[in-house]
């Protein structure tokens, strides 16, 4: 970010301090009087819920990996022993798997978002691409955590979703045997595989926490988007991060809350699947094996497609061609609240995502694996055919000169005046 900082240290001893280490200029900069553009919604809250998230996740996870036992014989046992007899185990384990469902809850909303409201575009192409990347680094934590109660579930979730990479054996022979039989440790999913997803669970959420400090740099650097998709192009269209971006991000987190904080008091196994609250045994297979809810939509891509590579392949294209999407979409305009074919277009292809994550869920049988087949033809259909076909034809509605007018109205049409307190001026980029 470039502009000139309005920090200014108050005592000797912050000066000192600010000479050698400018931390709180930083911070000051950053998340004070970063100019926010005056318009944004609710919607744009979701940023600070997910390092709500993010954090709660990190805090219980350590909490619990301190008693966890990441031992085929003892790891289902010592769940129950955290969620029974460890001092607030009731609260913390919960919390954590509560906890990853509304982290991906929030993080599908804020990339529905940054679809609607155009939030890929440039100047913007490196915070989108690594908010793409975070995404995959929570699957992968979400995958791997989700295997460590090691219930009927877990055990079976990980069988299978390591076999599919058995099917790089028809790419070069041998070598999805040997990819599998690696991550297993073993010839089968045991012990030595339970020990290597824990351990790699327990490293992936710094990862992601790191990605997120670029995330939030790019952020910073490029300026944040808003719903017309119009640049601050002068003082009124923004104001200062704190105390208005942030006052209303704390609301929308107590907000948030509610539903979180119900599920887990309430219903905290609500939204994990019952096989999962049975150990795990080998000799045992589940009349209907499912990922967790977040996983859905991609697993029905999965079996959408007859050939095993084939359903890989498209499967980990349908989150990898989240990159590309910046270039895409030829339209000119950012917002979809000014493109009115577009907009449709948005709107089916949220349909079509829950309509995967309903089949998803359902067993590999007629009709559900036509449906999938289609939805997940629509799928693909929204990306390399609607955005840059319909970006091309389409005609945009007029959109407004500046984020004040967007705000405001027409000069006049409000008597050309502002608000008291809306005239701070953030600093300038």
């Amino acid at each position: 970010m470039s502009g000139h900082s309005t920090y200014e240290p108050k005592s000797n001893v912050s000066k000192w301090f600010d000479e050698r280490l400018p931390v709180v200029r930083l911070m000051h900069d950053s998340f004070v009087a970063f100019p926010t553009p005056r318009n944004l919604n609710y919607l744009w809250t979701f940023g600070g819920i997910l390092v709500f998230c993010l954090v709660a996740q990190l805090v219980t996870g350590i909490i619990l990996a301190m008693h966890y036992v990441p031992n085929d014989q003892m790891a289902f046992n010592s769940v129950q022993h955290i969620k029974r007899d460890v001092n607030y185990g009731w609260l913390i384990q919960p919390m954590h798997a509560v906890g990853a469902s509304m982290f991906f809850l929030a993080v599908y909303i804020h990339i529905f978002r940054g679809l609607y409201y155009g939030s890929y575009k440039a100047p913007r192409e490196v915070l989108w691409i690594l908010g793409v990347f975070i995404l995959l680094a929570m699957m992968a934590t979400g995958f791997l955590g989700y295997t460590l109660p090691w219930g009927q579930m877990s055990f079976w979730g990980a069988t299978v979703i390591t076999n599919l990479f058995s099917s790089l054996d028809g790419v070069i022979p041998g070598l999805g045997t040997a990819i599998v039989t690696w991550l297993w440790g073993g010839f089968s999913v045991g012990n030595a595989t339970l020990n290597r997803f824990f351990s790699l669970h327990y490293l992936l959420p710094f990862v992601i926490f790191g990605l997120v400090i670029l995330h939030v740099w790019a952020l910073h650097v490029a300026g944040q988007n808003n719903p017309t998709g119009l640049e601050i192009k002068q003082p009124a269209d923004a104001v200062p991060m704190y105390p208005y971006a942030v006052t209303k991000d704390v609301f929308g987190m107590f907000v948030f809350l509610i539903p979180f904080a119900y599920f887990v008091f309430f219903m905290p196994d609500w939204l994990g699947h019952a096989d999962n609250y049975t150990p795990a045994d080998p000799l045992v297979t589940p009349p209907h094996i499912v990922p967790e809810w977040y996983f859905l939509p991609f697993y029905a891509i999965l079996r959408a497609i007859p050939s095993k590579l084939g359903g890989v392949i498209a499967m980990v294209s349908a989150i990898v061609i989240l990159v590309f999407v910046p270039w895409l979409d030829t339209s000119r305009v950012r917002s979809c609240k000014y493109r009115p074919i577009f907009k449709w277009c948005f709107w089916a292809f949220a349909f079509t995502c829950l309509a995967l994550g309903y089949l998803g869920a359902m067993p590999a049988e007629e009709p559900y694996i036509t449906w999938a087949r289609i939805f997940t033809f629509l799928y693909f259909a929204f990306f390399l055919l609607a955005m840059p076909i319909v970006g091309i034809l389409e005609t945009p509605s007029k959109l407004p000169r500046s984020i004040m007018e967007s705000v405001l109205g027409k000069p006049g049409s409000t008597g050309g005046h502002m608000p008291a307190g809306a005239s701070a001026a953030p600093e300038k980029r």
